[in-house]
């Protein structure tokens, strides 16, 4: 589908925060094709280096030329809207030719050359070929007098007669494509601001609603959709965590009946955010500019999605997701670039994986955090208990003995206000009645030989 140029970006929340959204529409839009020669066979081939010129027609004025690529590819970052614009186009050993009625947003265009002299086109010659072109057809000139340039050939006239007429079905299609993307752009700011407002009142059924209508509006356009899907996922978890406080408290069947569409609410929006990355992930010939804003796009989209998870897990809606937890907060963490972010990520993955009940992962985590800071309270605990529980699991006295160094060095650092400190004094003193498990030195992690 030929597209404007449209950009609305991201916004990343907290849980118990709305998602704010700024939509910015761009003056201009990239044109994009490719060259092809059409051989005396009748066959095509892509033209390598042809020199496109760019012309508008409504005032003098010649833009910066551009050249075909290798593979007969050429882009033209932006062009201003409201404009019209005439290509001329020539190579070596070609026939140049005026490609008139190009408008900003075009994509897809095929510019189709024949053989001849490889001359290029003056400024002149382009706006006189222009005015041909938008005159009626009058009865060729017989060359009498043998000083006028070489008259074109019968078929050589055909074949650009018909030539130009199948330019002229891409200029419609072009147009018709244009006016639907304006509607459609015009639709989704409208919805993303209903949304937005939604968001803001805490409706969050509302702005759920709105923001699923824009994303179905356009679905796969990737300057749109991740942007109304990501918005769609925070609204989820937001009020995923709305019924699960407003719950927590309740009777069973209340709270469990709740807890069923909190679940809901999660796993939706982790579903969102996987179709916008895939959305991002399928999209082809981007420019520099657009793959700047796609990056800032799965940046958020990353971080939304591992909050979904992470939250599943802490309120029990599901903790039976540590595994695809732990996927999703590695691939977060290998975009993240703040350190303090990245910190707390790791202590988040932890955690979640020690409470869906994935020991032997949640000791890995916490033994890398140990590994660059090995008086971490917080990673001591969580190790120290892991290990413990592993161990009684497994009957594995390594484990036990472990979990019991982790623990104690853990009771040596932590503040007496830190709520795990009595647990893990009870459960180092057990482990010493009733395994002969006293506690050893604890060696840190990062010491430690692959």
């Amino acid at each position: 589908m030929l597209r404007k140029n449209y950009f609305v970006f991201l916004t990343v929340v907290a849980l118990f925060l709305i998602s704010s959204v700024v939509v910015s529409a761009q003056t201009t839009a990239p044109v994009r094709g490719k060259v092809e020669l059409k051989k005396a066979d009748g066959t095509t081939v892509p033209l390598a280096n042809a020199v496109i010129d760019v012309y508008r027609t409504d005032a003098k004025g010649k833009l910066p030329s551009g050249k075909s690529d290798k593979k007969g590819n050429f882009s033209f970052a932006g062009l201003l809207f409201g404009q019209t614009f005439a290509f001329a186009v020539s190579a070596p050993g070609v026939q140049p030719q005026v490609f008139p009625n190009i408008k900003a947003g075009a994509d897809g265009l095929t510019l189709t050359l024949y053989v001849g002299d490889g001359k290029t086109l003056t400024e002149d010659e382009v706006r006189e070929s222009l005015t041909a072109l938008n005159k009626p057809a009058s009865a060729p000139k017989t060359n009498t007098s043998g000083n006028d340039a070489p008259q074109a050939t019968p078929e050589q006239i055909a074949a650009a007669k018909k030539a130009q007429e199948e330019y002229q079905k891409l200029v419609v299609k072009h147009d018709e494509e244009v006016k639907k993307s304006e509607n459609n752009f015009a639709n989704i700011s409208k919805l993303l601001t209903e949304g937005r407002a939604a968001a803001d009142a805490k409706n969050y059924d509302l702005a759920i609603a709105k923001f699923d209508e824009g994303y179905k509006t356009d679905p796969d356009f990737p300057g749109s959709a991740p942007t109304l899907l990501n918005n769609k996922a925070v609204a989820l978890i937001n009020r995923a965590a709305t019924k699960y406080n407003e719950n927590v408290k309740a009777e069973p069947t209340v709270k469990e009946a709740a807890m069923v569409a909190v679940k809901k609410d999660f796993e939706d929006a982790v579903a969102s955010t996987e179709r916008a990355l895939e959305i991002l992930k399928n999209t082809k010939d981007a420019t520099p500019e657009e793959q700047k804003k796609y990056e800032v796009y799965k940046y958020q989209l990353l971080a939304n999605r591992k909050d979904a998870y992470q939250k599943m897990i802490k309120t029990n809606a599901d903790r039976s997701k540590g595994k695809q937890a732990a996927i999703a907060f590695q691939e977060y963490l290998a975009v993240e670039t703040d350190a303090k972010k990245k910190t707390d990520t790791q202590m988040q993955l932890a955690e979640a994986l020690q409470e869906a009940n994935e020991s032997d992962m949640a000791i890995v985590e916490f033994e890398k955090i140990l590994a660059q800071d090995p008086g971490n309270a917080s990673a001591l605990a969580g190790a120290g208990f892991s290990l413990v529980n592993v161990g009684y699991l497994n009957n594995d006295k390594a484990k036990l003995q472990q979990g019991s160094n982790y623990l104690q060095k853990f009771i040596e650092v932590a503040p007496d206000t830190n709520p795990l400190k009595n647990d893990a004094k009870g459960l180092v003193e057990t482990l010493k009645k009733e395994q002969n498990v006293t506690p050893q030195k604890v060696a840190t992690p990062g010491r430690k030989k692959n």
